[in-house]
């Protein structure tokens, strides 16, 4: 947790990085594992809570990268990226609507490149500039 608060963006960008490499993988495991298993589409419960945990983390990530960022057009960015990553995560487990998976992967690297932006051009050099600082 104390990461998450003294390094929001580096946390954010790994954490999105992670969720999409595991968006990524899921269909190639899938795929060896039916072919060894003869069929067996079941994925293990800790393999799927992985997206939640992705969420979660990236939540703090957003949370604390929108109190520290010094650029205000970076705080709606941040959470409007997060809020489609989430809802299409929330989408695919429920299929309320078809929607083509690469958008979770494009919304999933938009989010890292924001963490890495905000990393690099948007911290706060004193505490003025932000809205919280701890």
């Amino acid at each position: 947790m104390k990461i998450i608060l003294q390094k929001p963006d580096t946390v954010g960008a790994l954490a999105s990085t992670l969720c999409l490499l595991h968006c990524i993988a899921t269909p190639l495991l899938f795929i060896v594992h039916s072919c060894a298993a003869g069929g067996c589409a079941s994925s293990p419960f800790w393999w799927k809570s992985l997206d939640f945990i992705f969420l979660a983390i990236s939540l703090l990530a957003v949370k604390r990268s929108t109190q520290n960022t010094s650029k205000p057009f970076m705080k709606p960015l941040l959470w409007i990226n997060w809020s489609c990553l989430f809802f299409l995560i929330i989408n695919e487990r429920l299929l309320w609507i078809s929607l083509p998976e690469s958008l979770m992967h494009i919304s999933s690297v938009s989010l890292a490149v924001l963490h890495i932006y905000n990393l690099k051009y948007c911290l706060c050099k004193t505490d003025k500039c932000c809205t919280n600082s701890i």
